[in-house]
């Protein structure tokens, strides 16, 4: 790892451990959760080049997943987290391979498409999901430590959350990433060298579902509650907005993107009945202020503070 990461490792789990004494742990659970599922789509856009819209069907096949087999079997929640990504990876390889036949706006469609299908699905198995009314009264399991408080609960799961950060960092600093990212760039190139993009491109696919449904997985139980907005499109949306609010193709940029959208929904929840209106207007001016995202914005502000510091102190040596 390069020295920057590490500096950012060390502030990130910081940040990561503070956060529930900051916030409430509600908020602090959810911003935590958001960036992981923000990591999870920066994977397929900033390093894939592939806009999804439908990333919400595997946050919220991998919660509906986890929340039914910790409610019928009582399972602790690790295992059933694994269980929700297993059914998200699932549910992600014949939607994959689909929609990677088609490129740009057309690929967006076809996951959004396959994603409100689920949704509808989702809806008319009643007997399964609950329909309108979800899964309901889902428990917090760890045996030997109680996690039953959101608090103790945020605790226990963060290892979870940085275990998936950690992988989506290693693939994208892995060999497999970099040709990711020569797909991105020029996928005809990367075709003549001998690269089989589309076995890239899937396997992508297919990772990035299974973050997202690890994501969806601790934040059905955690809420105890798996409900349809999951699955919703707006859901897929909002990932995509802390995404490119962050900065594309830097994964840390996701969860500073979920922070501040969070934070200023929570915050202007209680001064306005129409939150999102203003919300959604401060984020567009953010976005054309920032155009490469707020991640590397803060990047190069503190590259230039630091270059400044070190010239000052050259001068003060000579």
């Amino acid at each position: 790892m390069r020295r920057r990461d590490i500096a950012l490792l060390v502030v990130g789990i910081g940040i990561a451990l503070l956060l529930p004494r900051v916030l409430y742990s509600a908020l602090a659970l959810r911003i935590v959760l958001w960036a992981l599922f923000a990591v999870s789509v920066d994977l397929l856009l900033g390093y894939g080049g592939m806009l999804s819209f439908g990333h919400a069907a595997f946050w919220g096949a991998g919660g509906y997943a986890a929340a039914l087999l910790a409610k019928s079997f009582q399972l602790p929640f690790p295992v059933a987290a694994v269980g929700g990504i297993a059914v998200a990876m699932a549910l992600a390889l014949p939607i994959g391979y689909l929609a990677i036949r088609r490129r740009g706006i057309y690929f967006a469609m076809v996951t959004l498409a396959f994603a409100q299908m689920l949704f509808y699905v989702v809806n008319e198995l009643r007997d399964l999901t609950g329909g309108e009314n979800g899964v309901q009264g889902v428990p917090k399991i760890l045996p030997g430590i109680s996690v039953g408080r959101t608090a103790d609960f945020y605790y226990a799961a963060l290892p979870l959350v940085f275990l998936g950060l950690f992988i989506a960092y290693r693939i994208v600093h892995s060999p497999f990433g970099h040709v990711l990212v020569s797909i991105r760039d020029n996928e005809a190139r990367a075709q003549a060298l001998g690269y089989p993009t589309q076995r890239y491109k899937l396997i992508a696919f297919v990772l990035s579902g299974g973050l997202a449904g690890l994501a969806g997985s601790l934040f059905a139980i955690g809420n105890s509650f798996a409900s349809l907005e999951l699955l919703h499109w707006t859901t897929s949306g909002s990932a995509v907005l802390m995404t490119v609010l962050g900065g594309m193709g830097t994964l840390w940029g996701g969860g500073i993107g979920a922070a501040i959208v969070l934070l200023l929904e929570d915050s202007l929840s209680s001064v306005t009945e129409a939150p999102g209106v203003v919300t959604g207007a401060i984020l567009i001016a953010s976005v054309l202020g920032f155009r490469r995202g707020l991640a590397p914005a803060l990047q190069g502000a503190a590259l230039r503070v630091w270059d400044r510091l070190r010239a000052e102190r050259a001068a003060r040596q000579v």
